[in-house]
Parts: C-alpha cells; structure tokens; sequence
C-alpha cells in the first residue's frame, strides 16, 4: 500500500521536474571554473594566481572522491532516477566527463601558457633536466643521494609481486624497463609526500626550481641497474573516499577509524596520466587499476597541481602576494574591554572575521576556563585547526574543576582522524565528549558558558556562522555574535541537552533549528513574503550562502519571484536556482563573490513588510543542512548590529571587483563595472574595521586623558 509520504514525494518531484534547474554536479563546476579565471586574471599578483590554480585542484580532487564517486555508485546499484534537473546518474555522469575533460585542459592552459610565462618574466623558473647548468646538477645529485634515494621504495610488478595498493592521492612513476635479452618489465616507484614536492636549485639573479618527480626521473637508472630504462611517466590516482559508516554500531569511533583505513583502498575513479606516457605503460596501469577511457586524464604538464599552493608561500616572494588583510584586534566592539562577560552583558555583540580578529573567540574561551565563576562551558566542534587554541583551553577548563562538555563532530568529512585525536584528549582531560547524533551531522556553531553572577546564574553564548577553527578564520568570512540574552540562553540550554541526552527537540524561543525546525521556518518566512507582496507591501528577500541546492526552497523562491518579491542571492558555490527567466525568475538576482578571502558566512533578511527581519547561522540551502544535519539559525535583535548585517549585504551586493552575476543560461560573468565606482567588499571589510577601531580609541583617549588639544588655527592661540 502506497503510504501518503511517497505520493508526496512522487508529486514534489514531478513539480521539481517542471521548473528550471540546474544540476548540482554541474553547478559545481562552475563554481570552480569562477576560481580557474582568477588564476588566468593578471591584475593578481602572480603567486596568489598559483595559488588560485591550486585550489581548483584541490577543490577536483575532493569533488571525484565524494561527488562523482556518488555517481557512479548510483550507475553501479542501476539507478535509474532523474534528479530535479532531469538528468539520470548515466546522463549527469555523461555531462560531468565532458565538462571535467575541458576543464583540464584549462587548467594546464593556464599552468603553461599564463602562469609559467609569469613566473619567468619575474624571474622564477620550473627547469627541465636539459635546462639545468652543471652546477644544479651536482647540487640536485647531492640531494638525491642524500635526501630521496633512502626515502625511495621501488616495486616490480610481475607474476610473483603482483600491482601495488597505492594511496589515494598519491603520485607515482611507472617504468617500463628493458633486461639484456630485450624483454620488458614493469615497476613502479612512488613520489614520497613526505619530502617537499620542489626543491629550489642553486642560481644567479634569478630563482630556480625543480620538482622532486623530475629529480626522481632524472635518477631512475640508480634505481634499476640491472635493467635500462625503456620509458617512464607519471601517474595519479584519485579514489572513491566516501565513508560508508555503520552509525549502529556499538563505538562510532572504532567504526570511523575502519572507515579512514578502507578509503585509501577505494575504488579507482579518475587516472591521470602525464602527456608523453608511452602507450605499453598506459594499457599496463589502465589493465591494473581498472578504470574505464572516460576515467582517463591525460595532463600537459606537473600532475597533482595542488603543490603550488606551498610554492606561492616560498619565502622572498612575499611581493608577488595579496597584500595581507591583518585583522584588527582587538576589534572595535571589544576595545579597551577588561572583562568580555561584562561587555556582553552590556549589550550584544558582533564579530566579523576576519576583519575582526578571531583571538576574541579564543579569548572568551580561555577566560572562561580560567574565570572562579564560570561553572560550565558547552561547545560544538565540527572543523579545527591542528594545534587548537579553543581545545587546549576546553582541557584547561575541566583541569580546572568546570564541567566541559564537548560534542566533536567525527563524521566531518576529510577532518575525521584530526576530531578523532581531539576527542580523545578531551575525554582524557576529564571532560564529557559527545561524537553526535545517530543519522545527523552536527553542523551548529554554539559555545554556551555558564556563570555565576553577582545577581544569579547567566548563560554567556558565542554563536557564528563558521567553525571553531583559528586556522581557516584568517581567510573565511564569517560572522560571530555575543550574547547573553535570558530566552538565547534556554534555547542554548535546551539544544545542548537535546544534543547530549534523550530530550525531545523543544519549542524554541529564539533558535531555528535543524533537521525539525529549519525547513518549516525558512518555507513560512518566504511565503509570508509572498502574501505582503500579494498584498501591495514591501516584499523582499535577501540571502547570503554557501550553496542554493534545495528544490523545495528553490521552488518557493521562483513562486515568490513571480508574486513580485525581489530577491537578490548572494551564492559562493553552488546555486541551482537559475535567475532572470522569463515567466520565473524575473526578479531574482543572483551574485557569486570569488576573491582575497573564502566567503563562508550565512545571512538571511526578509523585508517583513517594512520591518526587517535578520538572521545568522550554520546552514545552506542544501536538503543535507535543513535535514540532515543538527543546524541553527538565531535572529539578530540588537539594533547597532541589524545595522551592520544590513551593510555587511549592501556593500557586498555592490562590489565590482569580485562579483559575478549569473545569467539566465547559468553561465557567470563579472559584474558590468560601466558607470559604477570600483569596489572590492574584502577590502571594504578590512577599512571598516580598522576605521571602527580606531573611532574607538579616540572615544577612549577622550575618555582616559579628557579632552585633547585642539591645534590653533593662523593667528589664534592654542586652547
């Protein structure tokens, strides 16, 4: 018997089906292509390009080992059924084969026809071994011998050693050799990720370079000496790395590091190959690993371009960098502030990272830990840095008799072994560590402190939109906000228990919250915009994400559009939305910000027919944030920093210089700039602040010292 669920379903996905939208893969991609322009964009400096060209690299490797390896594990099960954009796994498979392929190209275009020349032109150089002056040849020789040759573990493959399991990600020399009878063998020597993949060779008014696999090749002959060598080439193989985890199981941990194990060994998704790979090595490699033609990439230059990314940071080339956005700490908010807990009991308080230094975040932690008065502390981690500062004070915190409870997230992907080793340390310091909930993501960003005040017990929380990571703070945009607000502080109280215990998900006072609350309200907030315009109120929508993904949320939106709301999205990555169609999406705007900084943060506003609602959080409009996932979404209620959300929108929807507007036929191109002023939001940012900062310190001067000297005007005397 069909349940009434499933024929909701069937009837959302028909409606899905009917509106326009464009493939999330594929969207995607885009996405990455709007960071390759920046690596081809000469007005930046050229190891920021490098830099740029590396993330793309890095942003493909992730996108095979979990996106495309999804795809054809639906292929392989035999799903049949299409996505909201029409297409079937077999089809999206199609499509993303043939974008990726071109997108290669595009990016060894870039690498060899717009960076390399760059490089040369100030001076930097990738040499080939005919390149190299004698003296670079001895020096590199020296460095084989005693830096890399005992590093070096060469592999016959042959009847008795059968191929090798090689490491995701790694990248390999395979050789064909030659005996003195003439027959051919295989073997295979893998290029240690423990050594710098480039080494910087001795040169005069100019810098020189290297790559460790060029080293490698140069000296293979001292690997195999019995046998000459006929042919080599590098190779790479990227694997299925999508944890397949069994969250019944009686220890999530043990069964996650299980998982961390099988991912070296998944499935082969994508090879690539360097350009002159002779074809008896390709058919070897091709036999071996099992991959099929469309898996192939054949590469015109360096495999694995990710290493420029370490390359960009090379010291002395500090010139041919972004100047650096220095955060202003402390931040105007926080200036000449002795105690941060009487600071937020004055009023609330935000934080923009990172304009804003992240060390007040750290700060309130630690002051925490240390503080007589503070009872408890409470804290979701999901991402943090190595040598986290917030985890070293959560263990001095319960060193010093708090209780600490801490819910590590260990299913964030690709962070699983780092939150892992966290977690450990934790529970070993005394504190009470959760891993999260069965089947959900925990995704919120909260640390809750509890502490005894002179008039009774007060809740202190810190909520934000990005991770508790100091690391990636200095280069994500993200918001944070302070408050100690009585009805934030049960909600925060009533999340953590439902967190941590049996609790049933509450009604909240203040907090939306995901996976019961979040859909429900984001789905009433447009359609009460709908209704207002309807009605001939002022009706509009503005929202600033990671990813729009969400067919239902999407769907609404292009109701709303078509009722004569106007919406303008700002979306970093993915949108599936398509904007300006006729009969659709007439009123939707949709920007994407690629630049300096990582644009991370969450912002929601909605006219409210005059009355402006604002609000922050954790989630994207993806299905996984509204319900898949433990998310929160909290209104702001403070005037000053309504204020502030509302600019934080109105000058990134006006920059000129990192902005994107998407098109009806999804493609993007930078803003028209023709009769507008040049504007770059980052660097907008990073004025405000330090203009906020330092109004703050004449306040105070004023304050502390009284009333300064006015300098005398020509022929006046000074006051």
């Amino acid at each position: 018997m069909t349940s009434t669920i499933d024929v909701k379903k069937k009837q959302d996905l028909k409606k899905w089906l009917e509106m326009p939208y464009n493939n999330r893969e594929l969207s995607w991609l885009d996405f990455n292509a709007r960071v390759l322009e920046e690596a081809f964009e000469k007005e930046n400096p050229i190891m920021e390009r490098c830099n740029f060209l590396s993330i793309t690299a890095s942003n493909l490797d992730e996108f095979f080992m979990v996106r495309v390896a999804g795809v054809l594990d639906n292929i392989h099960r035999g799903t049949n059924k299409p996505d909201p954009s029409g297409l079937t796994p077999k089809m999206q498979m199609k499509r993303i084969s043939e974008k990726v392929h071109a997108f290669a190209e595009k990016q060894y275009n870039c690498y060899n026809r717009s960076i390399i020349p760059s490089l040369r032109a100030n001076g930097i150089n990738f040499v080939k071994a005919d390149e190299m002056t004698d003296e670079q040849k001895a020096f590199a020789d020296d460095y084989f011998q005693r830096v890399v040759f005992p590093v070096l573990t060469p592999m016959a493959v042959d009847t008795s050693r059968p191929f090798p399991l090689l490491a995701n990600k790694s990248l390999n020399i395979a050789v064909l050799l030659t005996n003195a009878e003439g027959e051919e063998f295989y073997a295979l020597v893998q290029v240690p990720s423990i050594l710098p993949r480039f080494l910087e060779l001795p040169a005069k008014g100019k810098r020189d370079f290297i790559t460790l696999e060029r080293i490698i090749t140069i000296h293979l002959g001292e690997l195999f000496e019995l046998y000459n060598i006929k042919q080599s080439a590098a190779f790479r193989i990227t694997r299925d790395s999508d944890l397949d985890i069994d969250e019944d199981t009686e220890d999530l941990m043990e069964e996650i590091k299980k998982s961390i194990k099988k991912r070296q060994r998944g499935v082969p998704v994508r090879l690539e190959f360097s350009k002159k790979c002779h074809k008896s090595i390709r058919k070897f490699l091709v036999d071996a690993l099992h991959v099929t033609e469309d898996e192939i990439y054949v590469q015109h230059g360096p495999l694995d371009l990710t290493f420029l990314s370490k390359f960009a940071r090379i010291k002395g080339c500090e010139k041919f960098c972004f100047e650096p956005i220095t955060p202003v700490n402390p931040p105007a908010e926080f200036y000449d502030c002795d105690d941060i807990f009487e600071a937020i009991r004055e009023k609330d308080r935000l934080v923009h990272h990172p304009y804003e230094s992240f060390d007040v975040v750290v700060d309130f932690v630690k002051k925490a830990a240390k503080d007589p008065n503070v009872l408890a502390i409470k804290q979701t981690l999901y991402r943090v840095s190595g040598n986290s500062p917030i985890v070293a004070a959560l263990i001095k915190a319960a060193e010093n008799g708090k209780q600490v409870t801490v819910l590590v997230e260990l299913k964030a992907r690709f962070d699983e072994e780092n939150n892992i080793q966290w977690a450990t340390k934790l529970e070993k310091a005394g504190c009470h560590v959760i891993y999260g909930l069965t089947g959900l993501k925990t995704h919120c960003k909260i640390c809750l402190v509890v502490r005894k005040d002179e008039d009774g017990i007060r809740r202190y929380l810190h909520m934000g939109t990005g991770n508790y990571n100091d690391s990636t703070a200095r280069f994500y945009t993200d918001i944070g906000m302070f408050t100690c607000r009585e009805e934030y502080g049960l909600d925060a109280s009533s999340l953590f228990n439902t967190l941590t215990g049996y609790s049933l998900p509450p009604e909240y006072n203040k907090f939306i919250v995901a996976p019961q609350g979040m859909r429900p309200f984001f789905e009433e907030m447009i359609r009460k915009e709908i209704e207002n315009a309807k009605q001939g109120l002022p009706a509009s929508i503005t929202a600033k994400v990671n990813s729009l993904v969400d067919p239902a949320i999407i769907s609404l939106l292009y109701e709303a559009s078509q009722a004569g709301v106007k919406i303008e999205l700002i979306v970093r990555g993915i949108c599936c939305l398509i904007p300006g169609l006729k009969g659709w999406s007439e009123n939707i705007k949709v920007i994407s910000i690629v630049g300096q900084l990582l644009e991370h943060s969450r912002i929601f506003k909605f006219e409210n027919n005059g009355n402006p609602l604002y609000y922050l959080g954790s989630a994207d409009w993806m299905q996984r944030n509204l319900d898949r996932r433990v998310e929160l979404v909290f209104p702001v209620e403070d005037e000053d920093i309504k204020n502030r959300v509302e600019q934080i929108l109105k000058v990134t929807l006006k920059d000129t210089v990192n902005a994107r507007k998407q098109l009806p036929d999804t493609t993007y191109h930078l803003v028209d700039k023709r009769g507008r002023k040049r504007l770059n939001s980052q660097k907008h940012f990073s004025k405000l602040a330090q203009q906020a900062q330092n109004a703050v310190k004449k306040q105070t001067y004023v304050r502390t010292v009284g009333t300064p000297i006015v300098p005398a005007k020509e022929g006046e005397k000074a006051e």
